[in-house]
């Protein structure tokens, strides 16, 4: 039987009738479903294993049951295997999770049929530095965010292009995207959208305090260093949003993109432009 991962938003009513349904009809089709914790909340009929030890298991597909934050999780977990993932959208927003629950069982009938295109998404690779050693690494899919935490004064830092000075300021923070996040936190900080598939990375000031910075696109394959300069109480280092580590002065981040993609499964012709335009209305008047 083929190996086929589940990974699952938690504490979603609809999973309860649908992952023992899941389950049932995969085995009937020669799958062998691998569900992470979460997932064995809502059924216990098929081997559960830590989301982290998911990939010695070697599946052939990633099932994401959840919203955008669930695939973005998912996704770091498999960043390294580049395993397939089917996204489906049980979130508010599902901006990255095209596939309606509705249409569940008819994309994976595609995938098992090999009648299926994938979408790959860059990811960005981070690394902080503390007073010279490696201290941490992350693959992301969407973003890294340098920001201040509770305290409302702003942080001292500096950005450094391909071994170029680029800007010294003071802002709340700072967001570096790949093309898909462009859509995520950086949309809302006023940098640009970029299509999926262009080379390039987004750098993004939060509330810088001059009027002159503004968001940059620079090339795909750039080195970008963050310099913590002065800090106002703590300072975070964020990834997709999910994971955070406590930063302090001195550090730097360096972000470049990743030699990992993420493998998106497609099934039906729709484009990045009409999830733009139905999820966030762009270009409605």
């Amino acid at each position: 039987m083929r190996p086929v991962a589940i990974i699952s938003k938690p504490q979603k009513e609809e999973l309860f009738q649908l992952l023992p349904d899941l389950v049932h009809w995969m085995r009937a089709h020669e799958l062998d479903p691998i569900l992470d914790p979460v997932s064995g909340t809502y059924t216990q009929e098929a081997r559960i294993v830590p989301r982290h030890e998911m990939p010695a298991a070697n599946p052939e597909l990633v099932i994401v049951l959840g919203g955008d934050g669930t695939l973005l999780s998912a996704a770091r977990v498999f960043a390294k295997t580049e395993t397939p993932i089917v996204s489906v959208n049980l979130g508010s927003l599902g901006f990255l999770t095209e596939v309606r629950l509705a249409d569940v069982y008819s994309t994976l009938e595609g995938w098992c049929n090999n009648c299926f295109t994938t979408d790959s998404r860059s990811m960005l690779h981070s690394e902080l530095w503390r007073d010279g050693d490696l201290f941490s690494e992350h693959e992301a899919l969407n973003d890294v965010v340098v920001a201040k935490g509770a305290i409302a004064r702003m942080g001292d830092f500096s950005i450094r292009l391909d071994g170029q000075l680029a800007a010294v300021f003071r802002a709340d923070g700072l967001i570096i995207s790949t093309p898909t996040g462009s859509t995520a936190y950086s949309l809302a900080a006023n940098g640009p959208i970029l299509v999926p598939d262009v080379d390039a990375l987004v750098v993004s000031p939060v509330c810088p305090h001059i009027l002159t910075l503004r968001p940059i696109v620079v090339r795909g394959d750039a080195n970008i260093v963050v310099n913590i300069v002065g800090v106002p109480d703590q300072i975070f280092l964020t990834v997709d949003g999910q994971e955070a580590v406590l930063m302090r002065v001195g550090d730097e981040l360096h972000c470049c993109r990743s030699q990992h993609t993420v493998k998106l499964v497609r099934l039906g012709a729709t484009g990045f432009f009409d999830v733009l335009r139905a999820k966030l209305k762009w270009g409605e008047r």
